[in-house]
């Protein structure tokens, strides 16, 4: 891997960076994009990662000018785009709204894909509410939720305008995504309400751990012989069954009634692209939900009318 440049646009997100430093570990090169070099929180987070200064280069770019993403593209091997618009500003841009932007920016990158002569493969990491098992007809789910799932156009969602807090939590702010989980425990109602908004989009509720989520992309780049589209989450809950984790494993946890909803639905995971080209979660349900629960301790989440006492 040494030499071998690869690109990561949206380098400073969360798994952005969390994929930056997996990278430098590996021995690769690595050029990653953010909007503003100049923000020192951001900046600084990427050059503080360990060889970030033998084999890291920073470039800014943003998806809202995407012609910007070629220096960063040139003389790479791989590319993962990862880039997205999360607040528009219609009288500030050509774009009527941010799928236009994503759109017009994945395009863009591509031609510089081309253009560049060395990359020999693009990986796009989309949003989470690309996939659903949503009938065509917007009633109803399909029995599996798999590759073949597609989010149907223009559907209708029960909260709308939640969609861009949706994009902008599942792609990429951490403390957003684990405060979904921990909802029902600090009886947050708003975001409860974000997590009973996924699963209502999505049937249920992917998880996976950012670790494996960074393992899949790599393994993508390391196989000579594949293409399409790959769903990566290694448990696929209800909100009842995430609640139900809440009460079997920490018993002391209060939950009122209002945070549990069984919507009954029978749904089943049946991706399973990324096991067979030999890849493997490391990660469950359990670790996920529990370290999610060690965070939000840590980080005082609970207040004083929720005391969680959390085993290591």
């Amino acid at each position: 891997m040494e030499n071998t440049k690869v690109c990561v646009t949206g380098g400073s997100s969360y798994l952005g960076s969390s994929l930056v430093k997996r990278l430098l570990e590996k021995g690769y090169s690595v050029h990653a994009t953010l909007r503003n070099l100049g923000d020192p929180f951001k900046g600084g987070l990427l050059k503080g990662l360990p060889n970030a200064q033998e084999r890291l280069r920073l470039f800014e770019a943003d998806i809202y000018n995407p012609y910007e993403f070629e220096p960063a593209i040139q003389g790479c091997k791989y590319i993962f785009h990862l880039a997205t618009p999360l607040q528009h500003e219609p009288k500030d841009t050509q774009f009527k709204n941010t799928s236009e932007a994503a759109v017009a920016g994945l395009n863009s990158i591509v031609r510089s894909c081309i253009k560049s002569g060395t990359v020999k493969r693009l990986i796009y990491t989309a949003s989470v509410e690309a996939a659903a098992p949503i009938k065509d007809s917007g009633n109803g789910f399909q029995k599996y939720m798999d590759e073949s799932c597609w989010t149907p156009l223009n559907l209708l969602y029960p909260l709308a305008n939640q969609t861009l807090m949706l994009r902008y939590i599942a792609s990429r702010i951490c403390m957003w995504a684990m405060g979904l989980l921990i909802s029902q425990i600090a009886s947050d109602e708003r975001s409860y309400q974000m997590l009973r908004f996924l699963e209502d989009l999505l049937g249920k509720v992917p998880i996976v751990h950012i670790e494996d989520v960074c393992e899949a992309h790599i393994l993508c780049i390391g196989k000579p012989c594949i293409s399409g589209r790959f769903l990566c989450t290694s448990a696929y809950l209800s909100s009842a069954k995430i609640a139900s984790h809440w009460k079997k494993y920490h018993p002391d946890i209060r939950i009122a009634e209002e945070f549990v909803e069984d919507l009954g639905r029978e749904i089943v995971w049946g991706s399973t692209k990324l096991e067979k080209i030999g890849f493997e979660y490391k990660f469950d349900a359990k670790v996920i939900l529990d370290e999610t629960l060690k965070w939000a301790q840590k980080m005082g989440e609970f207040g004083s009318s929720q005391e969680i006492i959390v085993s290591k």
